[in-house]
């Protein structure tokens, strides 16, 4: 059985702590492996390993620090189906999706690449009699990410692509669910050229996760995951006086109008609802039907398809998606359901009951469909995580604009309309902060940012693009002057550009 340890200075490194947990096989229930959970004596020892590698890295010119990320690029495309085959056996998605996810984190190290340009100052000559100003950016020094289950090869390369392009060094902890792929990947970037020390993976609970926030020598730190614990890393985080930038859950809605192609738009609600087994922040889990016609017409083209949605193991690449991560994850998705019966939704597919044959100890749940639920509803309130999807009916456009404006979230959103008045409107008034017009999982490419508003994301920058060499870096400012010619004697005032 595999044993997860630690990567610390460039090796593999045992646990110390005496405690570790089960990595579960979703698709069939098996225990894959063992992981350490790490003391806060074993993330001290990696934050002292980061701290001492650091400064060496941050003066090796950043053509020469993305030359790295080059070769790493080049080495993990040798071994994608592997990659994609250990994530998929560990988190449950299929191959195909598994192979999304890593593709998604290498678009961020792509434009990392062009860390020497994002990473150049400014300069004034002559800003005042014989003075010059100049701005450069450096690196903060250590660094640390905190990621989730659900995307365990993309969201730490979102992570710590930007902030070793920037000279930092950074401490990793990832899932403890499935820690395999971004144990492959520390490795791939010692293989690629990475110093020793600049990148480490800790692997543990929330005993890790502490540790990181109460370091002193970490200056900031990067979390995905739910609102509530996004919630306690940021104020625990800011409140040592760290940078942070933390994104928690999300309930995204889709408002299909009247004059949507309702053909594109069912097939839009079912890959973005159901695809990973509902297991995205960016997962549309909110139908928002424009009038009665329109959601007679959305219901009735939605069951059949909810009901044929194939659901396989992670290793069949035909199924439309897997098993849940965790046996209380299933559970947990299942309660929603009978919470929403209890609450008076109307289930139209019943997902609850469905068995794998061959796999009856996996964690797989069908596809399920609400119709008729209310805003006042906890299955419209909370996130499910889950291959769930809800009907909101709205009788007008300005009610289905309400809905997304006023919840908790707001991470995603999206109209499926061919008014392109409708569309213009809606971007611009929506209290949302990934918005998308006829696409369903609005993420951005990876030059532009990523990161929702409302209780979606705490914080001030963004994930990856120009916010991502903002947050990793910090702007110093220099104003020259040379004494040849510049007149003697003390000045009083502050100095002004008069």
């Amino acid at each position: 059985m595999e044993e997860y340890g630690h990567f610390i200075g460039g090796k593999h490194v045992a646990g110390k702590s005496g405690r570790d947990q089960d990595v579960m096989q979703p698709m069939d229930g098996t225990v894959r492996a063992k992981v350490a959970l790490a003391s806060a004596a074993e993330m001290r020892a990696a934050v002292e390993n980061a701290k001492a590698a650091q400064p060496a890295w941050a003066a090796t010119n950043p053509q020469r620090r993305v030359r790295v990320l080059m070769k790493f690029l080049e080495l993990v495309h040798k071994e994608y189906d592997a990659l994609a085959e250990l994530l998929a056996r560990e988190h449950g998605k299929t191959v195909p999706d598994a192979k999304g996810d890593i593709q998604r984190g290498l678009e961020v190290v792509e434009v990392c690449i062009g860390a020497p340009h994002m990473m150049k100052g400014e300069f004034t000559e002559g800003a005042g009699p014989g003075i010059d100003v100049y701005s450069m950016r450096q690196p903060l020094g250590v660094v640390a990410g905190i990621t989730p289950f659900n995307f365990p090869a993309m969201i730490p390369l979102w992570k710590i692509a930007p902030a070793i392009a920037c000279g930092n060094a950074f401490i990793l902890k990832p899932s403890e669910r499935d820690p395999g792929v971004p144990m492959r990947i520390a490795e791939l970037f010692l293989e690629a050229g990475l110093p020793a020390g600049i990148l480490n993976v800790v692997n543990g609970d929330k005993e890790a996760v502490d540790a990181i926030l109460d370091d002193p020598d970490i200056k900031a730190v990067g979390f995905v995951g739910s609102t509530p614990i996004a919630q306690y890393i940021y104020s625990r985080a800011t409140a040592t006086g760290k940078r942070a930038q933390c994104f928690g859950g999300a309930k995204n809605h889709l408002i299909i109008m009247p004059d949507a192609d309702m053909d594109q738009t069912v097939d839009a609600l079912i890959g973005a609802g159901y695809g990973s087994a509902g297991e995205r922040c960016m997962a549309v889990s909110v139908a928002v039907p424009v009038g009665k016609e329109t959601a007679d017409r959305l219901v009735e083209k939605l069951i059949p398809r909810v009901e044929s949605l194939k659901v396989g193991p992670s290793t069949d690449g035909s199924a439309d998606f897997g098993p849940l991560v965790t046996a209380q994850a299933l559970e947990r998705v299942k309660g929603y359901v009978d919470l929403g019966v209890e609450e008076g939704a109307k289930l139209l597919v019943d997902g609850r009951n469905f068995k794998m044959q061959g796999y009856e100890d996996g964690y797989y749940m069908g596809g399920c469909l609400f119709d008729n639920v209310t805003r006042d509803m906890r299955i419209y309130k909370e996130e499910i995580f889950g291959p769930v999807l809800s009907v909101v009916r709205a009788e007008t456009y300005e009610e289905a604009l309400a809905l997304p404006n006023d919840h908790e979230y707001g991470n995603g959103v999206a109209i499926f309309t061919r008014d392109g008045d409708a569309a213009r409107d809606f971007a611009a008034r929506v209290n949302v902060g990934m918005v998308g017009v006829n696409v369903p999982i609005p993420v951005p490419i990876a030059y532009y940012t990523f990161g929702g508003w409302k209780g979606s994301a705490f914080g001030d920058l963004n994930q990856h693009g120009p916010d991502a060499f903002r947050f990793y870096t910090k702007t110093k400012t220099v104003t020259s002057r040379w004494p040849s010619g510049v007149k003697d004697g003390a000045e009083f005032v502050i100095p002004t550009m008069k």
